[in-house]
């Protein structure tokens, strides 16, 4: 449980969420956890499907639908940043991919340096 993780204080260069923070139940805490965790100038990077995006739009619209997503929170790029800076991270990096949508096919894209453009996030930030 990333809310209570069994390990010792400063344990660890990074902390790695992909596609998972949706599934946490208390967001937040699992930050704290995570910084705690992390050597002091250690990174977490944090994958994630932005709501606001295109395909998170879709994913929150049919969650309901899908077994996997049903029960899913889904969280903007700027609140998981605002959780991440309360819970003591700085200097933020982002990174984003799927411009497109899924399901015209495989394509292959360079990801931007950003947020707001492509669906799938990628955060980078440090511990103070």
């Amino acid at each position: 449980m990333a809310e209570h993780l069994p390990f010792p204080d400063a344990s660890f260069d990074l902390v790695l969420f992909v596609t998972t923070i949706c599934f946490v139940d208390d967001l937040s805490k699992s930050f704290q956890e995570s910084y705690r965790v992390l050597i002091p100038g250690g990174f977490i990077l944090v994958g994630m499907v932005d709501r606001e995006s295109h395909l998170g739009k879709i994913y929150e619209a049919k969650k309901g639908e899908n077994v996997f997503y049903r029960h899913a929170t889904f969280y903007t790029t700027s609140e998981v940043v605002n959780l991440l800076y309360k819970a003591g991270f700085k200097d933020f990096n982002f990174a984003q991919t799927i411009f497109g949508d899924l399901h015209t096919g495989p394509q292959e894209e360079d990801p931007r340096f950003g947020f707001g453009e492509g669906s799938f996030v990628v955060i980078r930030a440090q511990r103070r």
